[in-house]
């Protein structure tokens, strides 16, 4: 089997995932609750039915507990009530509860982010628990209250308490804070892309934005030759005027260039059309090896600017990589929702100011799924997730 072929992941295969999420008062999110996630989830909807702001809410995770940066998120976004449904009148407060599939159980975490002055939050309630499969729930956990930042980071470091807590919180925070938004849509004059970046430091993981690529496709020809002809090998299916890259390094930092088939000349990233950098980033990042990826991907729109032919190679290499690592997809695109089973689609709705969601149950389209895929039951309306 090829890196690029779709496959149906095992659920088991994913030591520890996310499986159910009940959100209350982040945004559109004013009482918001899915349960049983696949290791792939494909989030559809009309503009502005809250896909984005599910998206954010994972960002504010990982802020919040990859270096203790919730309160810059917050500013960064608005300011808490920005943050809130309906703002601070209607709603006091944002409520999370998670829970992470484990093989031999689960995880969950809960806070509650309280407003305060200026236009902050500070948690009125933290607490985390490990349930053993096939017991009785034990108790949770309660971290102190007051505080501006996550405190389950300190309980994961935390010398103190049973050995038990300290494992939990860290299988927690070592999860959720590795949860990244990748969004490649800026690739103007001013974009990442078109930088010169220092390999040391840049060649770990992709960032977000996916500026360093060019130090990234750097590392992989260098250690692992094989993964970084596979990639141009992908890149070439839909791009046939590709060849590979030619990465340029000069006195440690590498720019991103490539060769077209039968040429010498090289063409920079200011050459290459908005799709084709998009295409690379995508194709790069979803052939990275394990060590380099997150535990959760979510990917904002992934086939913005991307031809038929590459939207459906995108969409194999996500079920392929979906065998490894949980990856939340929010899309517009019937062509990548074709990639997808309908118990991985999750479709939302805007009611009133709040977003609804509803896991699709196979069995109700049986008859359906005979004459038309899984993209042309959404335009259709019959999945809902329609304006």
């Amino acid at each position: 089997m090829t890196k690029n072929e779709a496959v149906t992941a095992d659920p088991e295969q994913i030591l520890t995932r996310i499986d159910s999420l009940h959100i209350k008062g982040f945004r559109s999110l004013a009482d918001f609750e899915i349960r049983g996630l696949d290791p792939a989830v494909v989030l559809i909807g009309a503009n502005g039915s809250g896909k984005s702001n599910l998206i954010r809410f994972f960002e504010m995770l990982s802020w919040m507990l990859r270096a203790g940066r919730l309160g810059e998120f917050v500013e960064r976004h608005g300011g808490a009530d920005d943050q809130l449904f309906g703002g601070l009148k209607e709603t006091p407060s944002i409520e999370a509860d998670i829970r992470l599939r484990a093989r031999q159980g689960r995880n969950d975490y809960k806070f509650r982010l309280t407003q305060a002055h200026p236009d902050r939050f500070f948690f009125a309630e933290e607490a985390f628990r490990f349930s053993k499969r096939g017991l009785p729930e034990p108790d949770w956990t309660y971290l102190d209250s007051g505080h501006r930042e996550a405190a389950i980071v300190e309980a994961a470091r935390s010398a103190d308490g049973a050995a038990v807590d300290r494992e939990t919180a860290r299988v927690i925070v070592d999860r959720l804070r590795s949860c990244a938004v990748y969004q490649f849509h800026d690739t103007s004059d001013s974009s990442a892309f078109k930088l010169k970046w220092d390999i040391d430091g840049n060649s770990r993981q992709l960032r977000t934005h996916g500026g360093n690529l060019a130090a990234i496709l750097f590392r992989l020809e260098h250690e692992e030759p094989r993964r970084y002809e596979f990639i141009c090998d992908q890149i070439g299916r839909v791009l046939p005027n590709f060849d590979r890259f030619a990465i340029d390094e000069r006195h440690g930092k590498a720019f991103l260039r490539w060769r077209a088939r039968g040429q010498e000349k090289t063409f920079g990233a200011h050459l290459a059309s908005d799709g084709s950098l998009r295409f690379f980033a995508l194709v790069t990042l979803l052939n990275l090896p394990s060590e380099m990826l997150p535990h959760v991907l979510l990917l904002d729109e992934p086939e913005l600017g991307l031809h038929p032919a590459a939207v459906a190679l995108v969409g194999g290499m996500i079920k392929s990589l979906a065998a490894d690592r949980q990856v939340i997809v929010a899309t517009q695109s019937p062509l990548l929702v074709d990639t997808f089973d309908l118990r991985e689609i999750i479709t939302l709705s805007l009611r009133d100011g709040r977003t609804e969601p509803r896991k699709l149950n196979p069995d109700e389209y049986r008859e359906w799924l005979d004459d038309f895929t899984t993209g042309e039951l959404w335009q259709k309306n019959l999945l809902g997730g329609q304006p």
